[in-house]
C-alpha cells in the first residue's frame, strides 16, 4: 500500500434535542482536535433540512475552524452547486483560502437531500447538469481567466472575473460520488478528485470496485487526467481499546441514528426499523453480511482499510464519517486511537521501529556482553574504582529491606 492521507467528514449528523450553538462549537472543536492529532483533512457539508444536519454554510464553519487549526486542510464536503450562483461560490472559496492561508479543498455536489431541492423549487432531474455547468464556470473563475460572460437558464454572468484570487495557484477540487456513475464521470470530465460518500452503506461498498473506471473513461474522453491519490473513500467506525468497549459505547447511538434519521426522517430506501440494538450493531459491523461500519479495535480498522484498498484497487485518502454514535468523550478517544495506532501502522511509520526492536531482541546477548565487558574494563583500569563499586553494592544490599516497593503496604515501610 502507498502512503495514504486521513481525514474526517462532518455532514454533520447530530441527533435532535441539543443546542445548535453548542453543536457548531463541537464541530469546530473536532477540527482542532484532528489538527492536533495530525489528520490531513476536515470536510464539512451543506444541508438545509432534516433537523440532524445543522450546517447550512460549510464556508462559515470552516472559516471559524481555520482560526483554531494550523495545518489540516479544509474541504467543503460539499457545496451543493445548484443552490448557488457560481460567482458567489467562487468568491467565497477565494476568501476562505486567504483566511485559511491556502488550505481549502473545493468539494462540490448536486445536493443530497431531496427536501433541500424541494424548498428551493429545483427539479431533481436538473441538479447534476447544473453542478456540471457551475463547476466549469467556478474553476475558470478560480484560475483567474480573463473576464468572460455566461448565459444559462438559471444564472447569468457579464464580464465576470474575481477581484481576489485564491492563495493556491491551483485549488484542489473534488466531486461527490455515490451509487450512480455521474459523480465519477463528472470528476473525469473536469479532472478533479472524488469524494465517495456512499461507502458507509453495504450498497455503496459493493459499487466501489467498478466506480473508478467511470472516472478514467470520462477523463480519457475529455482530455483530462485523474489520479487514485485524489480518490477519497468514506468509512464509518468507532474505535476503543477493546471490541467489547467499542460495541457498548456505540450501541444506542447507532440505533438512534439508524431508526430516527435513516428510517423515520429520511425514509432511506431499504432501511427498516430495528428494535434490537445488538442485532443492528451486528448487521452494521459484520462484514460477512455486508456490514459497512468498523466497531472494534485499531487492529479491526487496520484490517478493514487494507481489505477495502485491495477491493477497490487503491485510493489516496481515508475519510472517517463523524457521528454521535458514542458520547463526546468516547468519540474523541476514538479519533485519538486512529491517530496513535491506525495511521502510523498503515503508512509504514512503525516499520523500522519494529525492525529496530527485533534486531536488539535477536542480538541482545552479544550486545549486552560487549557493553558489560567495556564497562568492567574501564573500572578495572581506573585506580580505586573497583573498591568504590564494591562499597556501593554492599550499602545497596543492606538498605534493600527499607526501600519503598510498588504495591507494598505503607504501614510496613520504615519511616
Amino acid at each position: 500500500m502507498e502512503r495514504m492521507r486521513f481525514g474526517a467528514f462532518t455532514a454533520p449528523h447530530h441527533p435532535l434535542g441539543e443546542s445548535p450553538t453548542l453543536l457548531f462549537r463541537r464541530d469546530i472543536d473536532l477540527a482542532k482536535h484532528l489538527d492536533d492529532l495530525g489528520f490531513d483533512e476536515y470536510w464539512v457539508g451543506e444541508h438545509h433540512s432534516s433537523g440532524w444536519e445543522t450546517i447550512g454554510s460549510p464556508e462559515l464553519l470552516l472559516a471559524a475552524a481555520a482560526e483554531h487549526t494550523r495545518t489540516i486542510r479544509l474541504g467543503t464536503g460539499v457545496i451543493s452547486l445548484p443552490y448557488h450562483h457560481p460567482f458567489n461560490v467562487a468568491q467565497r472559496l477565494a476568501q476562505l483560502d486567504h483566511q485559511s492561508r491556502g488550505r481549502v479543498i473545493f468539494g462540490s455536489g448536486p445536493g443530497a437531500l431531496p427536501s433541500d431541492a424541494h424548498t428551493l423549487n429545483i427539479n431533481p432531474m436538473v441538479q447534476r447538469d447544473r453542478q456540471d455547468e457551475a463547476l466549469g464556470v467556478i474553476r475558470r473563475l478560480l484560475r483567474g481567466e480573463d473576464r468572460f460572460s455566461h448565459e444559462s437558464d438559471w444564472f447569468t454572468m457579464k464580464d465576470a472575473q474575481l477581484q481576489i484570487l485564491p492563495v493556491q495557484e491551483d485549488m484542489e477540487c473534488a466531486t461527490a460520488s455515490s451509487l450512480s456513475p455521474s459523480g465519477m464521470q463528472l470528476a473525469g470530465k473536469h479532472g478533479t478528485g472524488v469524494l465517495s460518500i456512499a461507502s458507509t452503506s453495504s450498497e455503496g461498498l459493493a459499487a466501489l470496485p467498478t466506480q473508478w473506471a467511470f472516472a478514467e473513461e470520462a477523463a480519457l474522453k475529455n482530455g483530462q487526467t485523474v489520479s487514485r491519490k485524489n480518490w477519497r473513500v468514506l468509512m464509518s467506525w468507532h474505535i476503543a481499546e477493546t471490541r467489547e468497549q467499542a460495541r457498548n459505547e456505540a450501541l444506542l447511538g447507532l440505533q438512534r441514528w439508524h431508526n430516527e434519521y435513516n428510517v423515520d426522517i429520511l425514509g432511506r430506501p431499504g432501511a427498516t426499523h430495528v428494535s434490537d440494538p445488538w442485532l443492528l450493531l451486528d448487521q452494521m459491523s459484520d462484514p460477512s453480511v455486508g456490514g459497512a461500519a468498523v466497531i472494534g479495535t485499531p487492529d479491526d480498522l487496520i484490517a478493514a482499510i487494507r481489505k477495502l484498498y485491495e477491493l477497490t484497487g487503491g485510493f489516496g485518502v481515508v475519510v472517517g464519517f463523524a457521528h454521535d454514535w458514542a458520547n463526546h468523550e468516547a468519540t474523541k478517544r476514538s479519533w485519538d486511537l486512529v491517530a496513535r495506532y491506525v495511521i502510523p501502522e498503515l503508512n509504514g511509520q512503525l516499520r523500522n521501529l519494529h525492525k529496530s526492536a527485533d534486531f536488539l531482541r535477536a542480538n541482545q546477548g552479544d550486545l549486552m556482553a560487549a557493553a558489560s565487558q567495556a564497562v568492567l574494563a574501564k573500572i578495572a583500569s581506573t585506580p580505586g574504582a573497583m573498591d568504590a563499586l564494591q562499597v556501593t553494592m554492599a550499602e545497596r544490599a543492606a538498605s534493600t529491606s527499607n526501600e519503598w516497593r510498588p504495591g507494598a503496604d505503607v504501614s510496613t515501610q520504615s519511616e
